[in-house]
């Protein structure tokens, strides 16, 4: 397959100024809009077999170490193939999360080439198991580089990508640096990418220790990105815009339950919920209830 090529979609973009949130609606990319599922992250011995035991009706995880460079590896002994029969027999959709390793934002070309290769071989791994989607972290320039420089580097990975799987780029929680913390990032992000198929995968924990309030989170990304893939449905550990990235079950964090609900809800897209075990079994079936289909 050829690289992916600029869609026509129109955008407004992000002016340096004070420009509004209000005023920087884009035009919705046309995507296929999945069922909404309820489901959470799961281990990578038998994940599907995980799926019944929470409940779940998608599932995310790992093909791998999600701390290291190795290429993917499938979860069932009989490979790709036989995880795919295997999730279609069950009913169970697939996400796949790409390695926290990758980063290909950064000027560091000895992280940002092999990221962009990484990622690549995730992609054609999802899409080999029917997955609905890859998971990337936005990463993150150096203190000392000038973010239009990340911001650059992300078009230039859609330029060269095929994307055999859609990608959803997911919001992160800390850095200053970061492409995809702040709302003012992930517009300029989203500026770079316009006319390119890059989905939306919202962390609420990451959301809320970031700085963006619940349960607004997901109205304000929408105006800027034109569209919210997934949600990873986490309270948060952290307070408000600590910076810190650790997730709780709902009740145990400190975003209000009702807040986080009301953002899931809002967001209109599948839910996987990474949640601590055993746990995240009550998060998914307390989804379920309070927002259903």
């Amino acid at each position: 397959m050829a690289p992916a090529q600029p869609m026509s979609a129109a955008g407004s973009g992000w002016a340096a100024t004070s420009t509004c949130l209000e005023s920087m609606r884009r035009t919705l990319i046309t995507v296929t809009k999945l069922p909404r599922l309820f489901g959470g992250h799961v281990g990578q011995d038998d994940p599907i077999g995980q799926a019944a035991e929470i409940g779940a009706d998608c599932i995310q995880f790992f093909l791998g170490d999600p701390q290291g460079w190795k290429g993917p590896q499938f979860p069932h002994p009989d490979g790709a193939e036989g995880l795919k029969a295997a999730a279609e027999a069950a009913n169970v959709r697939i996400y796949i999360h790409a390695p926290y390793v990758i980063n290909v934002a950064t000027s560091n070309n000895r992280i940002r080439i092999p990221s962009r290769k990484i990622l690549q071989q995730q992609v054609s791994a999802a899409a080999s198991i029917g997955a609905a989607g890859v998971i990337v972290h936005g990463g993150h320039v150096t203190k000392d580089d000038d973010p239009q420089i990340g911001f650059e580097n992300w078009r230039k990975t859609f330029e060269r990508m095929d994307l055999e799987c859609p990608v959803f780029i997911e919001n992160t929680a800390g850095g200053n640096n970061s492409m995809a913390r702040r709302l003012e990032s992930i517009a300029r992000l989203w500026d770079a990418l316009d006319g390119f198929d890059a989905g939306f995968c919202l962390d609420t924990c990451h959301a809320w220790a970031g700085g963006i309030e619940m349960p607004e989170a997901a109205e304000q990304i929408r105006a800027i990105t034109g569209r919210i893939d997934l949600v990873h449905a986490n309270d948060s550990q952290g307070g408000f815009d600590s910076g810190r990235d650790r997730h709780a079950n709902f009740g145990d964090g400190t975003i209000a339950v009702d807040s986080l609900v009301e953002c899931i809800r809002a967001a209109d897209a599948s839910v996987i919920c990474e949640t601590p075990f055993p746990g995240i079994k009550a998060d998914i079936e307390l989804l379920r209830e309070r927002i259903g289909s």
